[in-house]
Order: C-alpha cells, then structure tokens, then sequence
C-alpha cells in the first residue's frame, strides 16, 4: 500500500505553530491569508474581540470585475491591494502578517505585496 503525504496536514501543523506566536488586536490586527486551488481569500482579524474586521476575496462582485482574465498571482495581488484599501479606510495601518501555514511564495507573496502597495505595514 502507497502512503501518501497529506501536504494540507503538514499546513495545518505549521500553521498551528505560526499561530502560538501570533495574534491579533485592534491596534494592530492579524491579516489571515486562505488560498484554495482556484481562489484566495484574507482578512483582517481581532483576535481580543473575535471579531473580523476588513474581509475581501476573489469570489466578491466587485473583484471578480477586476480579476477577470488575469493569471492567479495577479489576482492576489489584486486582491491584496483592495484588502489594504479597506483597512487603510478603515483607519488601520499596522497589522500582523498570518500566511496560514503557506510558504511565503507564489500567491500568497503577491497578496501581502499587493496589500504593502495599498499602505499597510507588517
């Protein structure tokens, strides 16, 4: 029998570990990064409250305008860029970066690029 490695397990290990460090709080909240095989999705969290504050994703009315024909990394940073706009709107521009387990290349690099271009800072 084949035993095969459950990459998504070893994300959610690493991603449990990543979270014992980090948290967020109102002055400076957690920006959580979810990618799927066909989209990403972010948002920014405060952790004290349990409350999210700012949430933006490829799947929105709104972005998927803007994304339409784009390769996915562009889409990241897209939507990156409209997560920064939100919380910069929103008053916040410090926060904690949460890659959610993930490598911090491809995608989930273009995110936080796109959201440091928008104005946050992490």
């Amino acid at each position: 029998m084949i035993n095969k490695v459950n990459k998504n397990d070893i994300r959610v290990k690493r991603h449990y570990r990543l979270r014992n460090h980090l948290s967020g709080n109102s002055s400076r909240p957690r920006l959580n990064v979810y990618r799927s095989l066909n989209n990403i999705y972010a948002q920014l969290i405060d952790d004290e409250k349990g409350v999210t504050i700012v949430s933006c994703n490829t799947l929105q009315p709104d972005i998927k305008s803007l994304i339409n024909g784009k390769s996915p990394k562009e889409q990241a940073f897209i939507v990156g860029q409209t997560i920064g706009k939100k919380a910069v709107n929103a008053g916040i521009t410090d926060v904690v970066f949460d890659r959610g387990g993930y490598l911090y290349t491809g995608r989930v690099k273009e995110l936080a690029d796109g959201a440091r271009s928008a104005g946050l800072k992490f």
